[in-house]
């Protein structure tokens, strides 16, 4: 389905002017949005549970909640594959379509994924009370560091065969 008339972000990113330098550095200040937003979750985490930062090895790794982290841990990984894959598809789509906004949607849609990862490492912080729900960020943030916009995408998006 097409984005309604009035819209004007569909046919602009379709215009064979574009300016591949603009849209690289949109999807910088994006992804750096998207990157940066994923540091403020420990952060609200040692502002609200400043006890989770405690380093205490007498509990069990996964507390009493093992079966719910493990199944966090598993969704988290899922999400982490999905991102790359979901990348890989709109990067082929966009190339194949020679529509450049599906490369930005590509690497939105990376990041998103990624910063579920972290998320849900909030939140089994603030449920479950993990102390390792770093590890959920630092997937995240990784993640989103592999989602680093590409000039090559934009440009094989963008290449009139």
């Amino acid at each position: 389905m097409r984005a309604p008339a009035g819209c004007g972000y569909y046919l602009k990113m379709k215009n064979d002017n574009i300016n591949i330098e603009g849209v690289f550095y949109t999807m910088m200040i994006i992804w750096g949005a998207l990157a940066i937003s994923q540091l403020f979750f420990p952060v609200i985490v040692f502002a609200a549970k400043p006890e989770m930062f405690r380093l205490n090895l007498n509990p069990p790794l996964f507390g009493d909640y093992p079966i719910e982290i493990g199944f966090l841990g598993f969704v988290s990984l899922v999400s982490l594959v999905t991102s790359f894959t979901l990348r890989k598809r709109f990067n082929d789509q966009a190339v194949a379509t020679q529509n450049v906004g599906l490369a930005q949607t590509a690497m939105i849609f990376g990041c998103a994924f990624c910063e579920l990862v972290s998320l849900f490492g909030m939140f089994v912080a603030f449920v479950f009370d993990f102390r390792f729900f770093f590890a959920f960020s630092a997937l995240g943030i990784i993640g989103t560091l592999f989602h680093f916009p590409r000039r090559a995408d934009i440009q094989a998006a963008s290449y009139k065969k």
